[in-house]
Formats: structure tokens, C-alpha cells, sequence
């Protein structure tokens, strides 16, 4: 799969067939459009193309909307490149593009730029400055520009949106397998090993302290979770735990995993994270003697899942 970072710097020998949207997680609803986009690439001899945004409109548009995102735009990009597609456009969204008539974006991106001879678009998709033009008048385009309008139906499009819903109200509840079927795989955190206080190695239960640099990420609710890694091309799994430490007095949210079977150095190394289950909500105990038990017991059970 080709990356480019913006509109102009894309170039492509063949013509192409298109898609535009968020594509946040990369769902099964996303899956079947990207599935469609590619076949009829391959029938048509076409190019198939993804145009995305970065940051989100919504960043943009409604200052105030604290949007929080399923994936980063690097777990986007490996979920993409994972489907088959040809090319993927991650444009930068700002005042100055949203300022765009519908016609420039026709005539000016689509057609010249893009040379698209088919698009494969939702039944409710709105473009153009102030969000001017609809399906239909892509369609009238299509006519004078020569290229075909494929609408996705209104149920698929309606699916996919409470599908997106469901995934962010499933992680926000720490309900990781509800969240894992509509993915259709693990959810996934991206994020660098930065030192911590040291506390879990004192306790005989070393941690990797995860640092998520995007603050637009979604971060499941506070709780221990059974967790896998690849850490040069081997598989770990681990338990990671989520929230503010509350028995050794925490106050600022963490990420920390405790892997199993693993003593390697990976400090300000970056990897990604799946989670599998929760096993419990994040709790507060009485003592440090206290907290090791329940660790103790939060690892067999993790081991015991595993192992099925």
C-alpha cells in the first residue's frame, strides 16, 4: 500500500475507484466496503484508493467536540494495509480546505488530481464548503465529469455508524470483548515504554510503564486487563493494569502491563498493545500484602485464559 500525506503529493499510472471517510477502527461495517472497493478495482482495472483526514473534521469544525478516536493514524494506516489496498491518501484537514466549494472538489481533486472513475460513497455523505452538496449532486458531477457514483445503502451506512458507537461505548465500559467482536480483532494501544517509580519490581511484579503520546485516543476504563505483544517477533502476553494506583495513594492515570515470562530492557521502545479480557475493575486495598495476593491471583487467572 502507497501512503501519501497529502492530496498533492498522490500520482498513479491507472485511473481510480474511490472511497472517502474516517474509517476509525476499521470495523467489519468498514471491511465490507473495503472489500468492495477492491474487487472492483481488480475487475475494473482500476486503482483502489482510501481519502482520509487527519485531524478529524470534527477537531476543526467544532472546536469544542472532544471526539476520541478507536485508532492513532499509524494503527489506522497498519489496519489499511492489512485489507489490500492499493493507495491511501491521509489529507490534513484545516480551515483553509474546509473552505472548498463542492465543484473546486470535483473538478480540482477528484477529477484532475485523482483521475477517479468510479466512487464507492455512503447514501448520506456531505461535501463542499459548509457541507453544500449531497449524493445527488455527486451524481450530477459524475454525469458531466464521466465518472460513476456507487451509494452504499442506508442500512449499511446506519450499521456501521452504531457499530463505531458501540465500539467506543464498549471501551469506555471496559466491555474489551464486546468491543473485539465488532472490530472483529483486538483493540489495540500503540505506546512507548517510559521508566515509572519501581514500584512493581519492589513487589515482584516488574512493569512496563506505557506512554500514549496522542491525546485523541480512546482509553478503556479503569481495570486490569490480559493483554499480547510482539517484542522482536516473539508473542508475550501480560496483565495490564489501567487508572491511578489507588492503594499506593495514585493520582494521574496510568498504563502499566506486567508481562509474563519476560526480563528483556525495552525501555522508550514502542509497541503495541492487544487486549484480549478484563479481569476485574481497577480496586483499592488495604495494604501492599493485600495488593500482591490479588496480583498473584490476577495472574493465574490471566494464565489459565491462555492456556484455553
Amino acid at each position: 500500500m502507497r501512503i501519501f500525506d497529502n492530496l498533492n503529493s498522490y500520482s498513479s499510472e491507472k485511473e481510480s475507484i474511490l472511497t472517502i471517510g474516517t474509517f476509525d477502527g476499521v470495523h467489519i461495517g468498514h471491511k465490507k466496503i473495503l472489500k468492495r472497493l477492491i474487487e472492483e478495482s481488480k475487475k475494473n482495472n482500476f486503482s483502489s484508493l482510501v481519502m482520509t483526514f487527519f485531524p478529524h473534521p470534527r477537531m476543526i469544525l467544532n472546536k469544542s467536540d472532544e471526539i476520541k478516536m478507536i485508532d492513532t493514524i499509524d494503527e489506522k494506516i497498519y489496519l489499511l494495509e492489512k485489507t489490500g489496498l492499493d493507495n491511501l491518501i491521509i489529507h490534513p484537514f484545516d480551515d483553509n480546505f474546509s473552505k472548498t466549494t463542492a465543484k473546486e472538489f470535483v473538478a480540482e481533486i477528484l477529477v484532475k488530481k485523482l483521475r477517479v472513475k468510479q466512487i464507492i460513497i455512503g447514501y448520506d455523505h456531505k461535501f463542499g464548503k459548509d457541507r453544500e452538496a449531497s449524493v445527488e449532486d455527486l451524481k450530477k458531477f459524475g454525469t458531466d465529469y464521466m465518472f460513476n457514483v456507487s451509494e452504499i445503502p442506508a442500512q449499511e451506512i446506519d450499521s456501521i455508524k452504531i457499530s463505531s458507537t458501540k465500539i467506543r461505548d464498549a471501551i469506555l465500559n471496559g466491555e474489551i470483548e464486546k468491543c473485539n467482536k465488532f472490530l472483529d480483532r483486538n483493540f489495540i494501544l500503540t505506546g512507548t515504554v517510559v521508566y515509572g517509580d519501581g514500584l512493581g519490581k519492589k513487589i515482584n511484579f516488574p512493569t512496563a510503564n506505557i506512554e500514549i503520546k496522542e491525546p485523541y485516543k480512546i482509553i478503556p476504563k479503569n481495570g486490569v486487563y490480559l493483554v499480547k505483544t510482539k517484542i522482536n517477533s516473539n508473542i508475550y502476553f501480560g496483565m495490564m493494569n489501567i487508572g491511578v494506583r489507588p492503594t499506593v495513594g495514585g493520582r494521574n492515570k496510568s498504563l502499566e502491563i506486567h508481562f509474563f515470562n519476560f526480563k528483556d530492557n525495552i525501555y522508550d521502545k514502542t509497541i503495541s498493545i492487544e487486549i484480549i479480557n478484563k479481569i476485574r475493575d481497577e480496586e483499592k486495598f488495604s495494604s501492599i500484602d493485600k495488593l500482591k495476593i490479588q496480583l498473584k491471583k490476577d495472574e493465574q487467572f490471566c494464565l489459565k485464559l491462555i492456556n484455553k
